[in-house]
């Protein structure tokens, strides 16, 4: 198969980082582009796609603004700089939706009028690539809400990123909601998450908690079950943990063992207590995990190595929607980890951005990598 063709670049100027993109795609054929951009060139995003579409011929565009953006071995951050990718799938193998703000049953009769056409029995889209607006509060369930009306009940994407205004693309810049496409099972694609984090404990269970904080796990305070599984050393100093050790949340009925990756967010030492930035339960599971550069890179060879085994050769491209806390924070400065995922699977095109909050299968996650391959 026919690799997409993509392009990108960085400037001084957001109207040079264009005219590098656009001389890369003149010409390209496609159905469907992905266009990530960095937030100095939010503002000019309408101008962007314009541009595209006019060089491409294609109509249709999903994407989002980041505080950094990636494509094949390379991150931009702090500069104007844009990503694009011309995917040449079927047309009547995707659509692309308008910004869903408060609830996706919005949806339904463009689902079904696209795939109960001719009598068929509607079985919902395959997957989805969205992204989404950071300030709406409904974001999280309405990323519940759109992958339930996929037939896998699977979503990929992420949230924008954006010192001023976090914008997605849906054909045309938007803001206030959740965005992107739908696919349906013509379009061949295979996706894994990373999580960047290692457990450094056993499961707890809450059986003591307010709102976001604990007070109990196992029936014992939770300060000393904490300390307990971070070691006598962190114990000690508990100022060094920040940004070091989290709280995971493991999903119910998982068969992968994913959990959701929440910051540690205050300390109590004299009642023993411990909050962490989610709403949590009696009876919920909880464990501690720790997150650092060497994690996060074994982590990543085996999400590779997964995704790889699932391949029939090289994928025509892909998507990547990394967190802020990962990239050059987390790699190193030189665009370790987009190079590790090129020298892993080698030099396929692949554009993509730095989120906040990263989206796989129906959940927000943070502090993840979320790769999508178009095969």
């Amino acid at each position: 198969m026919t690799p997409f063709r993509y392009a990108h670049a960085a400037a001084d100027a957001w109207e040079a980082a264009l005219a590098q993109v656009a001389d890369g795609l003149a010409g390209a054929q496609g159905s469907l582009g992905f266009v990530y951009v960095t937030d100095p060139v939010s503002a000019h995003l309408d101008t962007v796609i314009a541009r595209l579409r006019e060089v491409t011929g294609s109509e249709h565009w999903v994407g989002a603004v980041g505080i950094g953006i990636c494509a094949t071995g390379v991150e931009y951050y702090e500069q104007p700089a844009i990503a694009a990718m011309l995917a040449d799938i079927p047309e009547d193998a995707f659509r692309v939706f308008q910004p869903v703000v408060k609830d996706a049953a919005v949806l339904d009769d463009m689902l079904a009028e696209w795939l109960g056409a001719d009598g068929k029995p509607f079985i919902g889209p395959f997957i989805g690539l969205v992204h989404g607006d950071p300030a709406n509060p409904l974001t999280e369930s309405l990323v519940s809400g759109l992958a339930e009306r996929t037939a896998t009940g699977f979503l990929v994407g992420g949230l924008a990123s954006a010192r001023e205004n976090a914008r997605v693309v849906a054909d045309m810049s938007a803001d206030g909601g959740v965005a992107g496409v739908m696919f349906s099972d013509a379009v061949g694609i295979q996706t894994n998450l990373t999580q960047g984090c290692s457990p450094i404990g056993p499961h707890h269970v809450i059986t003591e908690s307010e709102r976001n904080v604990l007070a109990r796990l196992d029936n014992r305070p939770a300060l000393e079950v904490f300390n307990e599984d971070i070691g006598e050393v962190l114990a000690r100093d508990l100022s060094r943990v920040g940004g070091y050790i989290f709280a995971g949340l493991p999903i119910p009925g998982s068969d992968t063992g994913d959990y959701l990756v929440r910051n540690l967010v205050g300390v109590d030492t004299e009642r023993k207590l411990l909050g962490i930035g989610d709403l949590v339960e009696q009876g919920q599971e909880i464990m501690f995990c720790r997150r650092d550069a060497a994690t996060a890179r074994e982590d990543l060879s085996r999400m590779l190595s997964n995704l790889k085994s699932r391949l029939s050769g090289p994928p025509r491209g892909g998507v990547y929607v990394s967190c802020l806390g990962r990239g050059a924070n987390l790699f190193g400065d030189d665009s370790e980890e987009l190079k590790q995922i090129r020298d892993e699977l080698g030099d396929f095109p692949l554009v993509g951005f730095y989120a906040n909050g990263e989206i796989f299968r129906d959940r927000l996650y943070g502090y993840t990598g979320v790769l999508t391959l178009f095969t």
